[in-house]
């Protein structure tokens, strides 16, 4: 399999007011371009009126000559997988898609990549990144379900630290709801919005009417206490909404009436079962009742740390990528992974290279990252930043599987 190499821009945008991410276009800046082993080339950049760029962004598929423009005019596009299998069938990419400025939320669109292209489905609604979880070859799609919250008791959801969350895979041509496979996320969010209330924030908000509209009339002292009690009321949330969505009704109802105005109990929890019936949810085509039980039976993780993969220069110490030559230095049975999307904090200093040793999952997502063997520490923001780097994923026998690599990485003027 050959790949192309890849011109790689970054830009930092806010998802539905609440997340920030790179994606590959934001508002005309930033491309991409890879031609998959079937034939299909993936174009992603600024949308053109004529021969002039303009702020906006289109994809494409082309094949044969031909080619399918599949958004355009959009404020963001992302790439968010390439080559992976989702479990219908054939290779697929998914695009992200977020229309104008106005929209709260992207769509998610899923495109065949055998000649010719045709779109399998598209996801609306949120924030989405195909991952394989536990490492066992099947890839889920993880979506922040901002549809369901948005304009919701006029909360402020960019205070958020754990919007609702759904977790999705495609099972015998069907879209499932498997979020209850995956409870051990939801409670790690759970316990860490437990600690952040204190009991003294908790009876001030059980005093209250939970509505927290305040009068025309408050005092700069009243509306202080106000938002100070939407706060509370938001983290609150965040524990029920986190119970829902992972399939725990009897908690979630358990802990609102703990922690909510007993008056209100009814009312907001209708408000949040019509919420999250108008969100993601309702696109899909069933629920998974599986509960964990353990990781199933690991996939083989190739190891292409021996044959690394080219270093990714940068075009300055902001953290914008320049362009990557990128040409991966591959094992005979084994395609080593290739960036998508990989972007750099300004805490990196001009000219310094750092080596990586990364595991990369058959989604292209970073399940891991350190320094390699013998290197020196590296930043902890650039730690960080890898959580979010993308890449086309490892092949073997032309299927998309889990690799480690080691990847050197300069940031230069």
């Amino acid at each position: 399999m050959v790949l192309s190499s890849l011109v790689l821009f970054c830009a930092t945008a806010s998802v539905c007011q609440a997340q920030t991410h790179e994606v590959v276009c934001n508002a005309g800046s930033g491309n991409f371009e890879a031609e998959f082993h079937t034939g299909v080339k993936v174009q992603v950049g600024a949308a053109r009126n004529g021969e002039l760029a303009t702020r906006a962004c289109e994809a494409a598929l082309s094949w044969n000559r031909q080619k399918l423009v599949i958004a355009a005019g959009a404020t963001w596009i992302d790439v968010d997988a390439l080559g992976v299998n989702l479990g219908v069938g054939v290779p697929v990419v998914t695009i992200q898609v977020k229309r104008s400025d106005a929209e709260c939320c992207m769509s998610y669109q899923i495109y065949s990549l055998e000649k010719p292209p045709r779109l399998l489905r598209t996801i609306a609604g949120g924030y989405f990144s195909a991952a394989d979880t536990d490492l066992d070859g099947r890839v889920e799609i993880w979506a922040d379900d901002f549809a369901s919250v948005e304009g919701f008791e006029n909360l402020d959801m960019s205070q958020m630290d754990f919007p609702p969350t759904i977790v999705l895979r495609f099972a015998t041509g069907q879209l499932l709801d498997v979020s209850s496979e995956f409870r051990s996320y939801f409670d790690e969010g759970i316990a860490k919005v437990r600690a952040a209330l204190d009991s003294q924030e908790l009876r001030d908000f059980k005093s209250s009417d939970g509505r927290l509209v305040p009068a025309a009339s408050s005092s700069p002292e009243d509306l202080r206490h106000s938002e100070y009690l939407q706060g509370v009321k938001l983290k609150v949330l965040e524990i029920i909404w986190s119970y829902v969505y992972s399939g725990r009704e009897q908690e979630a109802w358990h802990s609102l009436a703990d922690m909510w105005p007993t008056a209100d109990v009814d009312r907001i929890r209708g408000a949040i079962l019509k919420a999250r019936a108008r969100g993601i949810s309702a696109q899909v085509d069933g629920g998974s009742t599986g509960v964990p039980t353990g990781r199933q039976e690991h996939a083989t993780i190739f190891d292409g740390i021996h044959t690394q993969i080219a270093g990714v220069p940068t075009g300055g110490p902001t953290g914008r990528l320049g362009r990557a030559a990128v040409s991966p230095i591959n094992k005979p049975d084994l395609v080593l992974p290739e960036p998508i999307e990989v972007w750099l904090p300004p805490s990196m200093g001009a000219s310094e290279q750092v080596v990586l040793d990364l595991l990369i999952d058959s989604a292209g997502k970073v399940r891991s990252a350190g320094p390699a063997e013998n290197a020196k520490s590296v930043d902890t923001d650039l730690m960080h930043a890898t959580a979010e780097w993308k890449f086309i994923p490892a092949f073997k026998d032309g299927r998309a599987v889990a690799s480690r690599v080691r990847l050197p990485v300069t940031l230069k003027r």
